[in-house]
């Protein structure tokens, strides 16, 4: 099973994300990490645009491929990515569940956003100017959505195995 989370920075889903992979043994995939090796490689001067995604769904596949599953932690803010993600469950010929992460109490998010600190050595954290005003766009097909407003990390988690397809 393909496990795809998205959701705007500082809604908990790396923590979320994580916790899970944990609890089922996953094999646990997060953007930043790519994108971040990549970016201290030195090998590339640009914007990185889907290098990170592309990098990610390879590794995913072969995992997939290897009877694993596999947790995708990113924003995954386009319906782009999101049908690439899906494609990738299709091409291993595994189900895929897609879990939205988010704070509906702006308050609450702003304040995660502001006062947590980067667990990737060199990784620069977005300012909420930048969350807000970050390309996200509605996920356009069914999924499970997880607000973890006033919840705790276990009872998100919970509430995600619940709702996983058997």
């Amino acid at each position: 099973m393909l496990i795809i989370f998205g959701g705007l920075p500082g809604t908990g889903k790396t923590t979320i994300a994580r916790e899970l992979a944990r609890q089922l043994g996953a094999i646990y995939v997060r953007i930043d990490s790519i994108e971040q090796a990549i970016r201290d490689s030195g090998t590339v001067n640009q914007p990185l645009n889907d290098t990170g995604y592309r990098v990610a769904y390879a590794i995913a596949e072969d995992n997939l491929r290897l009877g694993r599953t596999v947790i995708s932690d990113s924003v995954n803010p386009i319906q782009l990515s999101r049908d690439a993600w899906i494609d990738v469950a299709h091409r291993a010929q595994v189900r895929a569940a897609e879990v939205e992460v988010i704070c509906s109490d702006p308050q609450q998010h702003r304040q995660r956003v502001e006062t947590r600190s980067a667990d990737i050595n060199g990784l620069r954290l977005p300012t909420w100017e930048e969350v807000i005003s970050r390309e996200y766009e509605p996920w356009g097909r069914k999924h499970i959505v997880i607000d973890t407003t006033g919840r705790s990390v276990a009872e998100s988690v919970e509430e995600i195995r619940e709702s996983l397809p058997k």
